[in-house]
């Protein structure tokens, strides 16, 4: 697990916060059991257990993803094409609720249930803050679910303590200004409130769920072959999507000037946007990487020549031995996946590094992807979790031409330095 993945758990948890369903509800929810102006031993007590309905609640998600497909299972499922399909039209759906153009709300049976769970304990009571956590939990899954079904894919990568660790994270920044604002309920009338601000706010996250959506989509793509949601469509089409919230923004601020209330906060929105559109066309058929969005965009291809001018084996682990024989050369085996951030990320800022290819040019290369349909992945899966105890992606190794087993190195670092010493290891 990386220290990225937990800072975008806890970013995420965060932000969610700001999401129209959540954020009008905080002083209210405060309010059902702290008492004004006033932080005794109690009101701290209740403050705790409310967050830990919150923690609670969302980590039985995880820890329920991972109990049913397990480490292996969750490549399968991260990587599923209809998964990531549905998913993408889930969040289509959430985008055009946030825009206004349907309500979508929690089942009135889940929602009932939830209430009368809360309503039944005793006001002000331990159980009554930890079921209202709870039950806050559930009401806003509307707005939270695309964070966590982002989360929990991401988490996806071979290890099952991961999309509970990141459950955790994500709830704990979630949870955090609650138990702040219950512990010192005064604080609550410092909040901005729910305005104009918010209705601008809905709109940008439903621009962003859309941006989800395409990746999704991508994901699909990659396993079934499509070939059309390339990486240069993905940036195309994000940057589009930037253009139209500073459009949105444009607008707003037009109606804002008439009114006589533009602020600064409209231009830095507006710049901001058409920076990030400009940023992302960048990257568009050039050289240039964008660093750690290269993590969400496909390769610029799947076959052999998907890094700079190094060969790769493709899916052919006893055709690399032979070469390996052939050249008497060792064989460098990248157990990756369609769907794998941190494989992604490797794969643009570390291999195309000069002095990383130079190193990697000594081997014979192997990619296997462990995460696709058919026999073929779930066998090079077995023979991942087999020889190496684990099938969590992305994960380097060394073979001689026998494939022996000459050295291993795991998940994502940012420092090339280590990961050539690990190779120049394996070869002496």
């Amino acid at each position: 697990m990386s220290t990225a993945f937990f800072w975008l758990a806890a970013s995420t948890g965060l932000l969610s916060l700001l999401t129209p369903c959540v954020f009008p509800m905080v002083p209210v929810t405060i309010a059902y059991f702290s008492t004004p102006n006033r932080a005794d031993s109690r009101g701290l007590q209740r403050a705790f257990l409310f967050a830990l309905g919150i923690i609670g609640t969302f980590t039985v998600l995880g820890l329920a993803l991972a109990a049913i497909f397990g480490a292996a299972g969750l490549n399968q499922f991260a990587a599923n094409p209809w998964v990531n399909l549905l998913l993408a039209a889930l969040f289509v759906a959430f985008a055009a609720n946030l825009f206004g153009w349907f309500e979508i709300g929690l089942p009135w049976r889940v929602s009932t249930a939830a209430d009368r769970a809360v309503r039944g304990a005793t006001p002000g009571s331990s159980l009554g803050a930890l079921l209202m956590g709870a039950a806050f939990t559930l009401t806003s899954v509307t707005c939270t679910a695309p964070f966590v079904g982002t989360l929990l894919v991401l988490a996806s990568q071979g290890s099952w303590t991961t999309p509970i660790a990141g459950m955790l994270v994500y709830s704990a920044a979630f949870a955090l200004p609650f138990f702040v604002l219950a512990s010192a309920p005064g604080l609550v009338s410092q909040l901005p409130r729910a305005g104009e601000w918010m209705k601008t706010l809905r709109v940008l996250i439903g621009l962003l769920e859309l941006g989800a959506a395409i990746k999704f989509v991508s994901n699909a793509d990659l396993v079934l072959g499509w070939g059309v949601f390339t990486r240069n469509v993905i940036l195309i089409a994000w940057s589009a999507l930037a253009i139209a919230g500073a459009a949105y923004l444009a607008r707003n601020a037009r109606a804002r000037i008439q009114r006589r209330e533009l602020g600064w906060e409209s231009v830095v929105g507006i710049a901001t946007a058409l920076v990030l559109a400009g940023w992302l066309v960048s990257g568009v058929n050039e050289q240039r990487r964008l660093r750690q969005i290269e993590a969400f965009l496909p390769p610029e291809a799947i076959g052999p020549q998907a890094q700079g001018t190094a060969t790769w084996v493709l899916n052919d682990y006893a055709g690399a031995l032979t070469s390996a024989r052939a050249t008497q050369k060792l064989v460098f085996v990248d157990f990756t996946g369609y769907t794998c951030t941190n494989c992604r990320w490797m794969e643009a800022n570390i291999f195309t590094r000069p002095d990383v290819s130079a190193e990697l040019g000594q081997f014979v290369l192997a990619r296997l992807y462990t995460d696709g349909e058919g026999e073929i992945y779930e066998r090079q899966q077995a023979f991942q979790e087999k020889t190496f105890g684990t099938v969590a992606l992305p994960l380097y190794a060394v073979v001689d031409a026998d494939g022996n087993v000459r050295g291993t190195f795991s998940g994502l670092t940012r420092s090339p330095s280590d990961f050539i010493a690990f190779l120049r290891r394996a070869r002496s």
